[in-house]
């Protein structure tokens, strides 16, 4: 989160002399100061000076959009700031927008109160003359009300600001593709050149080729390093010939260090793979999937670069908080009345950040794919409030399918399954959830987070200008229904808001 900053732009006019807006600048340095010094702001806030004219608006949102580092600008009237001044600005803006609602003093000094105070903090009248163009423009905005000082108000900013960086995240976004999807899946197939448009994901192809002559590159010594680097931060379960053991877990590290060096050299921070691409690899990568998921790429197998893209951009938003995010797909129920739980999986690749307590590196042989036994991370899931989420393709629009779960303890233990997992349930039940699933037509792959809860989604989805839909504890399928049907009739006349 280092490298983004946040502008902070308030709105005034030169209506009320300088006494008044010299008190507007001291104003905004304590606000920005004791906001930058909360603690619950991931991105720094910029004071800007006091917008007072159409001119000097325009000017500084054209330095917004062209400073890299500007991740998005928040926007609020200390006085009322005629909202004709803000259409020239605000009509080239393309980064990330919050309306702040509130105002400097946090209460009615009723028996103090004169008129040159009212002039001076009308917030409420000035915020609703800019809300007023705002929604006439069709902007693409979050609106946040209450007092700076507040935590709960410092607290929605800073996950606004976590949205606003996946944006960014995402504009810059290189997906790269070893191979292309599997051969007749639909949902992980897609419109790549919409996907541009769209979020600014870059999905290049590369044949496997250009990975297996990578591995031939990489120098011994680091694989032995490597190596040493799993020992110290796994439990080896061997229970096999030590010289075959340690022979496939060396692959992996060649692939792991190959892969890192690949991806660094085209600029990607997401990929897939594909097991019926395998030409020149003597296993599948799993445990060098593993490890760079938990150093923050992302990945999808069988292909899928859109769930590729949105594993990276949810490690990005959810960078610094407690918990993970991982690739995942939905394997297998458990439909016991009373005791609907749903099991998460993947062949191999699933991230160690989601990961209750120390993961064990094993070998196991892969009924898939026609090459060894891979080595890869073994462990359950941790437990607690979490998420799965999806973008498909509906052909004339995206569509982001959220569901929130709750992730439990496995009441069994898994002897015989060789690979990570994580067991939830589904709110608010399995039934529901998994039908409003279907009907939404989210796809098998998912991007699982323990880090990050609905908001942070759906706020992203609106800044993108995408449909999303949330399945959660209050859903019934009537409703449902009848939100997607809302939906398509919104969403299909392409609206932005």
């Amino acid at each position: 989160m280092d490298t983004l900053n946040i502008w902070f732009l308030t709105g005034s006019q030169d209506l009320y002399g300088d006494d008044a807006l010299h008190q507007v600048t001291e104003h905004i340095q304590k606000m920005v100061a004791t906001l930058n010094e909360s603690g619950s702001l991931p991105l720094p806030l910029v004071e800007k000076p006091v917008q007072k004219s159409s001119g000097q608006i325009l000017a500084t949102i054209r330095q917004a959009e062209a400073d890299p580092s500007c991740g998005g600008i928040v926007c609020w009237m200390h006085t009322f700031s005629p909202a004709k001044m803000w259409i020239a600005g605000l009509s080239v803006l393309t980064k990330p927008f919050l309306h702040l609602h509130t105002q400097f003093n946090e209460q009615i000094p009723f028996s103090t109160m004169d008129m040159d105070f009212m002039n001076l903090n009308q917030s409420a009248h000035g915020d609703r003359e800019f809300g007023y163009i705002t929604a006439r423009m069709n902007l693409r905005r979050t609106v946040i009300a209450g007092h700076w000082s507040h935590k709960e108000t410092q607290e929605r900013i800073g996950r606004w600001m976590r949205s606003a960086a996946a944006v960014a995240e995402s504009r810059n976004l290189v997906v790269v593709r070893f191979g292309d999807n599997m051969r007749d899946v639909a949902v992980t197939d897609g419109d790549k050149v919409e996907a541009m448009i769209t979020f600014g994901w870059s999905v290049p192809y590369f044949g496997i080729g250009d990975l297996v002559d990578m591995m031939g590159s990489i120098p011994t010594g680091d694989v032995s390093a490597l190596i040493e680097e799993y020992r110290s931060s796994y439990t080896l379960r061997e229970g096999m010939d030590e010289a075959f053991f340690l022979g496939q877990v060396t692959e992996q590290a060649r692939i792991e260090l190959a892969l890192e060096k690949f991806l660094t050299q085209q600029n990607a921070k997401a990929f897939s793979t594909n097991f019926q691409d395998l030409h020149g690899m003597k296993q599948l990568p799993g445990l060098a999937v593993q490890r760079l998921m938990g150093k923050g790429y992302g990945f999808a197998g069988e292909g899928d670069w859109k769930i590729a893209a949105l594993v990276r951009i949810l490690k990005r938003m959810g960078e610094g908080l407690e918990g993970g995010t991982s690739f995942m797909e939905d394997y297998t129920y458990n439909l016991e009345p009373g005791n609907m739980l749903d099991l998460g999986a993947h062949m191999l690749e699933v991230c160690p950040s989601v990961a209750k307590g120390r993961p064990s590196l094993e070998v196991h042989p892969l009924g898939i794919g026609d090459r060894e036994d891979p080595a890869r991370l073994v462990f359950d899931g941790s437990a607690g409030p979490a998420l799965c989420a999806s973008i498909i393709d509906l052909g004339h629009r995206f569509r982001m399918v959220i569901s929130e779960v709750e992730t439990v303890d496995s009441p069994h233990s898994f002897d015989q399954l060789p690979v990570a997992r994580v067991l939830w349930k589904p709110l608010p039940d399995l039934i529901t959830a998994s039908e409003a699933w279907i009907l939404a037509g989210g796809g098998h792959h998912t991007a699982y987070s323990t880090a990050l809860d609905a908001t942070y989604l759906t706020t992203f989805a609106e800044m993108m200008g995408i449909e999303a839909i949330t399945i959660g504890d209050g859903t019934s399928i009537n409703q449902f229904r009848n939100e997607l049907r809302w939906n398509e009739a919104y969403w299909g006349r392409g609206s932005l808001v």
